[in-house]
């Protein structure tokens, strides 16, 4: 598929198994984010890493860090009693694990 990387916008990485909601994150995930992240990289495009599932306060920065610059958190947004500062929270915590990335844009 690494041909295929110029021609996207996004590539979506689940993080858990596909179906409904509220499910955990799966760590297994991560080498599969950073490889891609690492082919991004080598081909220097501006593709946004997205990543759904299990997405929370617990797990975003290891999927910022990992390197994934989109979050799905629907749960730990929504479930959240003030979703508004949920949503900055999680911001607040992608945007510090990346601050350094050489990969990281402002897109």
């Amino acid at each position: 598929y690494e041909d295929l990387l110029p021609e996207l916008d996004m590539l979506l990485i689940m993080t858990v198994e596909p179906g409904f909601g509220g499910q955990a994150f799966l760590d297994i995930m991560l080498p599969k984010i950073r490889r891609t992240r690492e082919l991004i990289s080598k081909h220097g495009l501006e593709l946004w890493l997205q990543v759904d599932g299990g997405v929370s306060a617990s797990t975003i920065e290891r999927c910022a860090e990992a390197g994934a610059d989109v979050f799905v958190a629907g749960s730990a947004v929504y479930g959240a009693a003030d979703p508004a500062h949920a949503v900055r929270a999680l911001r607040t915590q992608a945007q510090g694990a990346t601050a350094h990335a050489a990969w990281a844009c402002d897109h």
